[in-house]
């Protein structure tokens, strides 16, 4: 089993490689960033020798630079049985506080890069009669708010959207998609670095944070058993329906109470630590 990771050397990038590593599967990983990808492999180091795991630096916001990471993967293995949609862009400010090229780079690492690399697979996969596409979504996408990125919601939207039609469309195929919506993800450079806590919601101190690895399993399950959509945590589908039902009450009901007061990027989670 061959699978490819985008955004794949820190958080539940990182922790995805890890754990498809662990399941037996060939991980060919890529990240942009130097710096996880050389605290991946130190973290590789320390896995069993039966996990394998390529690192390779890719800007995926690069048409071409992506599409020479995956044409090298075919070149190595002749096959991607699981792609993972995982790379994103963030800068999580109010609109007029972005400039376009910020706008404009969350757009491309976040959405494009996702319909070019599942555009460059799909071939092969039906060629090969098997394939699991995997696209991380996020509730941004899915509960509208006045807090996260417009950009990054907006991805995060279109991704949500693109993945539903792109399973429709190979419905009766033997190629399976899986829309992924992580909530609070604690212990990664996203909330650490780019999303202060202090730029939640009150309500997000209430609601249950996961792991990458979490996420990660929840993902791993999911390929075993097709499932077309994972929640983490499942509790989320609650905040979903309510927000379907009655969205502005919803709205209003999570900026209760100010700003959130957890800090949910200083958790440590026990698999790689983020710089």
């Amino acid at each position: 089993m061959v699978c490819a990771v985008t955004g794949g050397a820190q958080g539940i990038g990182w922790a995805l490689s890890e754990a498809f590593a662990r399941a037996g599967a060939h991980v060919y990983a890529c990240d942009i960033s130097p710096t996880y990808l050389d605290a991946a492999q130190n973290s590789a180091k320390a896995l069993p020798d039966t996990c394998r795991i390529e690192l390779e630096r890719c800007d995926v916001s690069d048409a071409s630079d992506l599409a020479r990471w995956i044409g090298g993967v075919f070149e190595q293995e002749g096959r991607i049985d699981i792609l993972i949609n995982n790379a994103a862009f963030i800068r999580w400010e109010p609109m007029e506080r972005l400039t376009i090229e910020e706008a404009e780079q969350t757009v491309s690492t976040g959405l494009l890069a996702t319909i070019r690399a599942t555009a460059l697979v799909l071939p092969h996969m039906r060629k090969a009669g098997r394939g699991h596409v995997v696209n991380i979504g996020s509730s941004a996408g899915r509960v509208i708010t006045a807090s996260p990125s417009a950009p990054y919601a907006a991805v995060k939207a279109a991704v949500e959207a693109f993945t539903e039609t792109v399973r429709l469309e190979l419905a009766g195929s033997p190629v399976r998609v899986t829309l992924v919506r992580p909530g609070v993800v604690s212990g990664t450079s996203f909330f650490r670095e780019h999303v202060r806590f202090d730029q939640l919601p009150r309500a997000t101190d209430f609601m249950p944070s996961v792991t990458p690895p979490q996420v990660a399993s929840a993902v791993l399950d999911a390929v075993r058993k097709g499932k077309p959509f994972v929640d983490v945590p499942g509790s989320l589908r609650v905040l979903y329906l309510l927000y379907a039902l009655a969205p502005n009450a919803t709205r209003r009901l999570l900026g209760l109470g100010g700003a959130a007061r957890r800090d949910v990027g200083a958790v440590v989670w026990g698999g790689q630590k983020d710089s």
